[in-house]
């Protein structure tokens, strides 16, 4: 996989003049089963989240409230993207390294996970990634 398989999906709005609804089903709107589902907030001012990688999990990241960037690294390309719908999120493939940062205040980034959290499924140092990714 390669960034250009991580990307920004629309998900469907219901709009009400009581308020709008927006809902993600499994294999539905997202391209896999939701195993997990967490959430950062209070990222103070200057922080940075992420800073690793997936062997074999796929996540879809929304900005339920304020903004973020999420910045992908396939170990030969960049993207950058902005976050700040809640109606809009990031699908990640595996094997993306992934950093977000740029958290506007009181912003909350909510993460659906295909698997349920295993260490052993995470690469926290970039050189290991490059590694398994490209055998450098």
């Amino acid at each position: 996989m390669t960034i250009a398989d991580c990307r920004i999906i629309d998900l469907p709005i219901i709009k009400d003049p009581r308020g709008n609804l927006t809902f993600v089903e499994s294999n539905n709107q997202i391209p896999f089963g939701i195993e997990r589902v967490y959430y950062l907030y209070d990222v103070p001012g200057g922080s940075e989240r992420g800073g690793h990688a997936h062997k074999g999990l796929s996540q879809f990241i929304i900005a339920m409230s304020g903004s973020f960037d999420v910045v992908l690294d396939d170990g030969k390309n960049k993207k950058r993207v902005h976050l700040n719908r809640s109606f809009q999120g990031l699908y990640v493939c595996p094997m993306m390294w992934r950093e977000l940062d740029n958290f506007s205040s009181h912003s909350v980034c909510m993460v659906l996970a295909s698997q349920k959290y295993d260490e052993a499924d995470y690469y926290r140092d970039y050189g290991e990634f490059m590694r398994a990714r490209w055998g450098t």
